[in-house]
């Protein structure tokens, strides 16, 4: 039993190493991207359309619905960063009952990277949606005296991402091990559903937060 995909070692050449964290990420965004152009391929604006057309629509429309409630007047701007980040993590647990497969986000290095990806984008959607001097501002509001605090809370937000997507994932893969070998039948069964429940619970809630932030860098709010 190990602790991360990282352990597992597919190939390696001095200080090179191909592990499981890097196998099954590129694997998943491999998936993700062919099943996007095989889905949008032949879209259809009449009456009849094909049943992955009409699953594509519901996940689109339910994502800027949930970004619309954050409270992001224009949710399509950001549809294709916080849509990614949730389609990611989701698959990324949902491939979990493939046999042999070992979730990228039991690595605290991929965790990492999904929130450096949130630290990168809130700047970015904050000088866009603001400007540059309106987002620098935002750093000494209401008072100068703030700058610190803000700046100490932009770097403990992207940690606190990284380490509670990883701790919630990670947990999730050790007690169903830990079950499987003690107890090798209808137990663990349940609680790789209940992973799998938990996994999705917690791509929705990374990608709320990462919502939450780019709205409230870049005032894109509802009046």
């Amino acid at each position: 039993m190990h602790l991360s995909p990282d352990q597992v070692i597919y190939w390696q050449y001095g200080f090179l190493k191909l592990n499981a964290t890097i196998v099954f990420t590129w694997a998943i965004m491999l998936f993700l991207v062919l099943g996007s152009l095989l889905i949008t391929r032949k879209l259809s604006t009449g009456q009849t359309r094909t049943r992955w057309q009409n699953v594509l629509e519901i996940v689109v429309t339910s994502l800027e619905g949930q970004i619309r409630e954050i409270g992001i007047a224009d949710p399509r701007k950001y549809l294709a960063f916080l849509g990614t980040l949730f389609l990611f993590i989701a698959t990324a647990t949902v491939a979990t009952i493939v046999p042999g497969y070992e979730p990228p986000t039991g690595s605290l290095s991929t965790t990492a990277a999904l929130a450096l990806c949130v630290f990168v984008a809130v700047p970015v959607f904050g000088i866009a949606g603001r400007g540059l001097g309106g987002y620098l501002r935002s750093y000494i509001e209401p008072t100068a005296i703030m700058l610190p605090f803000n700046i100490i809370s932009e770097a403990s937000r992207t940690l606190a991402l990284a380490v509670r997507l990883f701790g919630n994932m990670m947990s999730g893969a050790m007690i169903v091990a830990i079950l499987l070998t003690i107890i090798p039948f209808v137990l663990p069964v349940v609680m790789t559903a209940l992973g799998l429940l938990t996994g999705m619970v917690q791509a929705y809630i990374f990608s709320i937060l990462a919502g939450v932030y780019i709205a409230a860098a870049s005032q894109t709010t509802r009046s």
